[in-house]
């Protein structure tokens, strides 16, 4: 066996880091963090948009599962159960800023296809991820929740109207108006990019 394996082998799995946590170990929970703090905190800039935002909300995700990690039973994967509670603290979040001022678009609505090829974002080529991050970002709060737990995460639109209190109608609506919303974005870019590779010839 190399040494890596082994190194493997000896490493505690998340449960058992997790149940050390949950017994007061706090260098087991240091471990949990810096095992899951960069996913946490690309799922938060992925629905937020916004590096600070998502520093902070990635903070808070931490902090609330420093007090609920005594209720993981190891029933899923722990990347699984961390997950679904970060995005449910980043709808929390995008709820209390709704209630304080009602998000809407250059048009006057509220929340916003994709260019063809981009049903399944993992698959883009590398260029397109890059441009369709940088659209996602400037889509507003509501658009962006629905199309990243849609077509990023996977979720049901029965499960995005749960988890943002409206109807699966509301959801798919959203959903259609946010890949507009997104190609147009997109092909501005695209536009934008070929003017200035033309200016540098």
């Amino acid at each position: 066996m190399s040494v890596n394996a082994a190194e493997a082998q000896k490493r505690p799995t998340d449960f058992e880091l997790a149940q050390k946590a949950a017994a007061g170990d706090t260098s087991a929970f240091e471990e949990i963090y810096r095992r899951h703090f960069k996913r946490v905190y690309a799922l938060c800039l992925r629905m937020l948009g916004n590096p600070t935002e998502a520093e902070d909300l990635t903070q808070e995700v931490f902090l609330n599962l420093y007090n609920k990690i005594g209720s993981f039973r190891g029933d899923s994967a722990f990347s699984t159960w961390l997950h679904r509670m970060t995005v449910n603290q980043v709808l929390m979040h995008l709820r209390r800023k709704s209630t304080r001022s009602e998000q809407t678009t250059e048009e006057g609505e509220t929340p916003l296809q994709i260019v063809q090829g981009t049903e399944d974002p993992s698959r883009m080529p590398i260029i397109d991820r890059i441009a369709l991050e940088k659209a996602i970002a400037q889509l507003p709060p509501g658009y962006r929740a629905v199309f990243v737990l849609h077509d990023i995460e996977g979720y049901d639109h029965d499960e995005i109207a749960r988890m943002l209190g409206f109807s699966e109608g509301t959801s798919k609506s959203q959903l259609h108006k946010a890949r507009l919303k997104l190609r147009n974005l997109i092909r501005q870019q695209t536009a934008s990019n070929s003017r200035e590779g033309n200016d540098g010839l």
